[in-house]
């Protein structure tokens, strides 16, 4: 039988950051590809609104909304319909992810360079955001939570929510989302999916129809939440006309272990995260041969029997998925910081030890009580996460995805006096002699 998950051998091997990052699997999937399918999508709902979005969503989601806008009374029905225990739960979700980013909100600050010469730097938030929430292989209200709660951390005064039309809900996006909405106090909710959703919150969109309006949506500053290839695409396709947080690939989980790691909690969590999506990634990362086939055996086990077993079966067994055995840790912290991993777990000996050796990663998940899953829900952080390898310039969405950094530099004349033959100089050098002359002449 064809192993669940290909070995990637790298013991032996002394080999450069090049090397490294050819070396580590990735997803194998083409924007250039999807670019052709969603730009004439963008173009469309920039040039005919409402009306392009109700076409679009009977021809991808099967389903033509009459409101593409949430009425106010399934909002308030979602959540009165909402089973009590999964509501307690978002609340959890809700009251640990808002008090983590609560104190990410940074503080402003001023640097008195002499007298009469101080810089401050303020933070304003954006003035209007929009947050898409998928609704593709599953139906992810924490994803909504991550997103809304940590605009409103950041201070952002119009939010606006994006989740695709259901076909077995009237055309209204999971109930599960309008819920999750209604919590938050998000009163702004469209039943729009995919790349016409980044469209419609980058260009706005004209309405249609008589329950419209003569607006349906106004552009938006910032968009942010995750999404298939598609949707990634677009956002690509608006950088610039708004904000963006990433251009979010399939999803992923690195983990480094060694011997004195669990392999029924290493396989249950490479299996968490395979079940996503086809195209997600699952990767070991281990000095220990022994755990490695543990790990596998784990696997033949306990796949066949989870919900989603064909799609858990493609992702581990994809290209995008691996065990890697190394030499010993340092090689292996090599690997994952090559790797990038969107959400690391450390199932080591000493684990605090390696997770503050680590460099790139989206989040890092301590030891073994600390799992991914956790970080989905109620642990406190965010789950929007880079992927791809972008973890090696990129951060987790946070309150500062949001945010404006903004100076004010405030001189008086005796300040910019002490300063205004060195301006000139400069000024001069750089043959820009107007900027000399705009500070010299005020003398």
């Amino acid at each position: 039988m064809a192993p669940m998950i290909r070995r990637i051998d790298l013991r032996g091997r002394s080999l450069t950051r090049r090397q490294l990052l050819e070396a580590v699997p990735r997803a194998q999937f083409s924007i250039d590809a999807a670019t052709e399918t969603v730009r004439p999508i963008v173009d469309d709902v920039r040039d005919r609104g409402a009306a392009a979005l109700r076409d679009i969503a009977e021809k991808f989601d099967g389903v033509r909304p009459a409101n593409l806008r949430v009425p106010a009374t399934a909002l308030a029905g979602a959540l009165a319909a909402l089973d009590p225990d999964v509501r307690a739960g978002l609340e959890e979700s809700i009251r640990r992810v808002r008090a983590v980013h609560q104190d990410q909100v940074p503080q402003p600050h001023t640097t008195v360079l002499a007298d009469g010469a101080v810089v401050r730097q303020k933070f304003i938030p954006v003035e209007r955001v929009g947050l898409y929430a998928p609704g593709g292989l599953a139906v992810y209200p924490s994803s909504v939570i991550m997103n809304v709660v940590t605009a409103q951390a950041a201070g952002v005064e119009s939010v606006a929510l994006a989740s695709p039309p259901q076909k077995d809900h009237d055309g209204l996006p999971h109930p599960t989302i309008l819920a999750a909405a209604h919590l938050l106090g998000v009163s702004e909710v469209y039943a729009v999916g995919g790349a016409q959703a980044i469209a419609m919150f980058a260009y706005g969109a004209a309405g249609s129809q008589p329950q419209d309006g003569p607006i349906l949506c106004e552009p938006v500053d910032v968009i942010t939440g995750p999404g298939n290839i598609y949707v990634a695409t677009a956002k690509r396709l608006v950088n610039g006309v708004v904000g963006i947080d990433a251009e979010a690939g399939p999803t992923e989980i690195g983990i480094l272990a060694d011997d004195t790691a669990d392999p029924r909690h290493v396989a249950l969590d490479l299996i968490s995260q395979a079940e996503h999506d086809p195209l997600a990634a699952s990767v070991l990362v281990t000095p220990s041969e022994t755990l490695a086939a543990a790990v596998e055996q784990q696997l033949d086990a306990l796949v066949p029997a989870t919900k989603h077993a064909d799609r858990v079966t493609t992702a581990l067994t994809g290209p995008q998925s691996a065990i890697i055995l190394v030499d010993n840790l340092d090689q292996g912290l090599a690997v994952v910081n090559a790797y990038g991993a969107e959400h690391l777990e450390i199932h080591t000996d000493n684990a605090p030890h390696w997770a503050d050796r680590v460099r790139n990663a989206g989040a890092i998940f301590v030891g073994p009580w600390s799992p991914v899953s956790l970080g989905d829900y109620m642990a406190g952080s965010n789950h929007v996460l880079p992927t791809g390898g972008t973890a090696r310039f990129a951060s987790a969405l946070g309150v500062l995805s949001f945010l404006k950094a903004v100076d004010l530099i405030e001189y008086d004349r005796d300040a910019l006096a002490e300063l205004a033959d060195r301006i000139v100089a400069v000024a001069n050098n750089e043959d820009l002699p107007a900027h000399g002359e705009a500070v010299r002449l005020r003398f």
